[in-house]
């Protein structure tokens, strides 16, 4: 297969993946204005869904890259664990540094430090699907078709239900739901750029999967952690943002153990 054969086969597949997000978000505009218990029972299943994403999507085979890129298992997991904890000190940096003035509600204010919140989260998921795209590059220039297509497939059909989680998310700020839908869509249009870099530069993308993988999953944890688990618990629905979680959780589960 010719070069300029592969890189056309790589992107066209991972662009396709990244429609799945734009499907998922395109749902949106079939939302009612949440109440505030629906705001977190839906932020809290985007967080569910982006958790599972985050191991089964991200670190799995971030091990998986490292331990067929270094002959060592404790040091491949060692890298692996560097770009895990570099992905939640980056975006707690940006946390930090970012002033808190923002294109839509402008200066700092209570409702302007959600929509700070919001923006990391959208962040974090852009840096999760620039990685899956690099994963379907990678697939196509090895040149096992057989094993690329369901890589993208698989990809795609995730990306559903993260489409969904960003628009969802978006809305229960009080986001148009057309912007709330722009927003998820262009998150899920990074994973072309990935495919592109993945299948042209194989030699390059290969090797650094489990770091990019690694800093991607660090990024999303962090987000879960410090910013939506503590904004869905603190309005008296703690139970009910608990069980959304789990319900995302289990969703993104199903769907990257049926179709990875």
């Amino acid at each position: 297969m010719q070069a300029h054969e592969i890189f056309w086969r790589g992107l066209t597949a991972s662009f396709l993946a990244g429609m799945g997000t734009v499907f998922g978000a395109v749902w949106v505009f079939f939302f009612r204005r949440p109440s505030p218990k629906a705001q977190d029972a839906l932020l809290s299943g985007a967080a569910g869904v982006m958790l599972a994403a985050t191991f089964f999507s991200l670190l799995q085979p971030a091990l998986d890259h490292a331990e067929s890129h270094i002959s060592s298992k404790p040091l491949a997991v060692l890298v692996v664990i560097a770009g895990l904890l570099g992905g939640a000190i980056g975006l707690y940096w940006v946390h930090r540094r970012v002033p808190h003035e923002h294109f839509v509600l402008g200066k700092e204010g209570p409702d302007s430090l959600r929509m700070q919140r919001l923006w990391l989260f959208v962040i974090a998921i852009t840096l999760h699907n620039f990685p899956e795209g690099m994963a379907v590059g990678v697939g196509f220039a090895g040149g096992d078709i057989g094993k690329a297509m369901p890589l993208a497939v698989g990809i795609g059909l995730q990306n559903i239900p993260e489409g969904l989680a960003v628009a969802a998310a978006m809305l229960a700020i009080d986001y148009p739901k057309s912007q709330a839908f722009l927003v998820a869509a262009l998150t899920g249009l990074v994973e072309p750029l990935g495919g592109a870099l993945g299948s042209s530069a194989v030699w390059i993308a290969g090797p650094a999967m489990p770091v990019v993988l690694g800093l991607a999953a660090g990024a999303m944890l962090f987000i879960i952690s410090d910013e939506i688990i503590p904004e869905t618990h603190r309005g008296g629905y703690e139970d009910i943002a608990t069980f959304s979680l789990l319900g995302g959780f289990a969703v993104m589960m199903f769907l990257d153990a049926v179709f990875a």
